[in-house]
């Protein structure tokens, strides 16, 4: 980020906190004050935090995960589990959320389940831990396109094939990129059998294993090949994050419907249909995107690292 773009952000980011912090406005009357959206006051309130402008310090009212995870089980209507920071002494909040997902999935899946799973780091941490099951009938298949055209990883295909691996399973890839160019184009490759054979076992999945991303210019998504600058910005405008790479909005809704009809994998109705639809996530920074996912009910169970599961607490539903 420019020294003046940087200057900027920081003086808009002191604004909004005053007048969140010290004058008691809600983001709405904030939003509408300075003429801005919702969900840049958020991005702006947490700006605050992460460059020392806002210091909290957090009187914890629940003696436990436990109760703190009951506490947001019960406003999101979900099953919130909180992983405990010293997690199989593991180093990293990472490995911490993978360890305890793995095992988590493990202990649920049955023969003749279909799993299937998104990408990116944190669900690779999942598969990356999980050990071998003894079971057999168990189907394994992508939930959205993973080709990517630049360097960085998606762990696309690390992710399947370990997941197939550990169930005794045979992935089923998705080969083909996130994003097509052309509307056009992307429904014509659905209509190719083997990959609309793919699509519809992803449908069938009664288990959905993903995780979130953020719109900060560090977010995976951005830097994949696919988006320019100008469709970056007005992402960053208006969504607070990406579900199986749909963006979308503070209340879980598709905040750009032309590049979501180029978008390739499961729609988002399709993952309030299932069984077990698990959403693992950690940190501060996704808490705006889980938020809305709760909210808009895509996920049913949610595994959380406890600094994702305070800032929870205090969102509005």
């Amino acid at each position: 980020m420019a020294k003046k773009d940087r200057k900027a952000k920081l003086k808009q980011a002191m604004t909004i906190a005053k007048l969140y912090y010290e004058e008691n406005l809600g983001q709405t009357a904030i939003a509408e004050k300075l003429q801005v959206s919702r969900p840049t006051i958020s991005r702006s309130l947490q700006i605050a935090k992460e460059e020392g402008l806002v210091k909290i310090k957090v009187e914890n009212p629940f003696v436990d995960f436990q109760t703190l995870a009951e506490a947001l089980s019960e406003k999101y209507k979900a099953d919130i589990q909180i992983v405990p920071d010293q997690y199989q002494s593991q180093k990293t909040m990472l490995n911490r959320l993978g360890a305890y997902t793995a095992l988590y999935l493990t202990k649920i899946v049955q023969p003749t389940d279909i799993i299937g799973i998104g990408w990116g780091k944190t669900i690779h941490a999942v598969t990356s831990h999980l050990e071998k099951q003894e079971i057999t009938g168990v189907q394994t298949v992508q939930l959205k396109g993973g080709f990517s055209f630049d360097y960085e990883k998606t762990y696309a295909y690390e992710s399947i094939n370990e997941l197939a691996n550990a169930f005794n399973a045979q992935a089923q890839h998705l080969p083909l990129p996130t994003f097509f160019d052309e509307r056009t184009t992307k429904e014509f490759v659905e209509q190719d059998r083997f990959i609309r054979s793919i699509l519809n076992l992803g449908k069938k999945a009664n288990i959905a294993l993903f995780t979130v991303g953020s719109v900060r210019k560090d977010a995976l998504l951005f830097n994949l090949g696919y988006l320019d600058e100008r469709q970056k910005k007005k992402l960053r405008d208006e969504a607070v994050g990406d579900i199986v790479s749909r963006f979308i909005d503070e209340q879980g809704q598709i905040v750009n419907h032309e590049l979501d009809h180029r978008t390739v994998g499961i729609e988002l109705t399709e993952l309030q249909k299932k069984e077990h639809s698990i959403l693992v996530a950690g940190g501060a920074k996704k808490a705006a995107a889980v938020h809305a996912v709760l909210k808009a009910g895509y996920a049913n169970y949610g595994i959380f690292d406890s600094v994702l599961a305070q800032n929870l607490i205090d969102y509005e539903l």
